[in-house]
């Protein structure tokens, strides 16, 4: 009976201890669970919502409902007609060179004229033998001929460096005070080699770098007075009436050629996607959704011109669906179950 009851004892006393262990010391009951945990079968792994079709195509498969969880919605793209356009470079000029020579010609004919009235008037005096010596007379004519020929150096210099699209303007002045005050800015746009057009440009659209939906249209002037000396190429003369354009600024342009226009798309801006340096769309076929790069050709107002290019299978065509809300979604899906990571 003693043996029992020591027994007993023992017993109580050991548990009393375990629990004390296991209160005192968290880390002993986490180790256990964690025993625990390693002896129950591995969780089944998440769903993946790509597949890979036949053709090799990688896609994005969600149900009806699955899309109606995340907002997914698609529009048709429509058809659009463009005209003929080719592609360049440009930048917007410093109009304070083309104003010191405009106020220096100002200047060259305000003197030509004050000394053209004093040959005049001594001319008129020698003429009569009035108080005026043959000698006041060529000085005269010497200062009115030295006038003369700083103005027209005034003009040339506006000819060859500004071109014969503005040095003749009557409205100078204007023009260059317009400039400077930044109502309008003065633009070089020019082409790569090749892509010169046979005719002049009827009108032109620029954006600046980085920013190709703020386009703002432009009134070609004419051929560039000099050639580019690192391209090499003919430039040709924009103005835009925009405040926004500083001097210096780098853009992109677009000149319009006389041509047939041509077929295509327009893209919606939120439908578009940037990975990896190209530009991409999410194309609805079914319940599945497939990645396809794409063409920005040119901003519009509602969107990008995209051309459909013939015999190419996979330029996008009128009527196609794509992804306008949840195409980021689509393609955080797709990286993920490629075991990549969304940029």
């Amino acid at each position: 009976m003693s043996r029992i009851i020591l027994g007993v004892v023992i017993g109580l006393a050991l548990g009393a201890a375990g629990a004390m262990i296991l209160v005192n010391y968290p880390e002993v009951t986490n180790f256990l669970r964690l025993s625990e945990a390693e002896q129950e079968p591995e969780a089944q792994a998440e769903k993946s919502f790509v597949q890979r079709e036949s053709n090799g195509q990688t896609v994005v498969k969600l149900d009806p409902n699955e899309q109606r969880l995340i907002g997914l919605k698609v529009a048709p793209l429509q058809a659009a007609q463009a005209p003929s356009e080719v592609k360049g470079f440009g930048r917007v000029l410093d109009p304070a060179p083309l104003a010191a020579l405009v106020t220096e010609g100002a200047t060259a004919r305000a003197a030509l004229q004050a000394s053209t009235k004093e040959y005049e008037r001594v001319k008129t005096l020698f003429e009569q033998n009035q108080n005026a010596s043959a000698k006041a007379f060529e000085t005269a004519e010497a200062a009115m001929n030295k006038d003369r020929v700083a103005a027209e150096s005034v003009q040339l210099r506006l000819l060859a460096g500004w071109g014969k699209e503005i040095a003749p303007r009557q409205d100078l002045p204007a023009f260059v005070s317009s400039l400077a005050a930044r109502q309008a800015a003065l633009i070089r746009a020019d082409l790569p080699l090749g892509d010169q057009p046979k005719t002049r440009p009827v009108d032109g659209r620029v954006a600046p770098v980085g920013m190709p939906e703020s386009v703002i249209e432009a009134q070609v002037l004419g051929l560039a007075p000099t050639t580019d000396p690192q391209t090499q190429t003919e430039g040709y003369l924009l103005l835009a009436k925009a405040a926004s354009l500083a001097p210096g600024a780098a853009l992109v342009a677009y000149l319009a050629v006389p041509g047939p226009a041509r077929s295509g798309v327009i893209v919606p801006r939120e439908a578009v996607l940037r990975h990896e340096g190209g530009t991409y769309v999410y194309l609805q076929k079914d319940d599945a959704f497939q990645r396809q790069a794409v063409i920005l050709e040119r901003p519009l107002g509602n969107g990008w011109f995209s051309p459909v290019v013939a015999g190419n299978p996979s330029s996008l065509q009128p009527q196609e669906k794509v992804v306008v809300v949840g195409a980021q979604q689509l393609l955080s899906e797709e990286l993920k179950g490629q075991g990549g990571e969304e940029e």
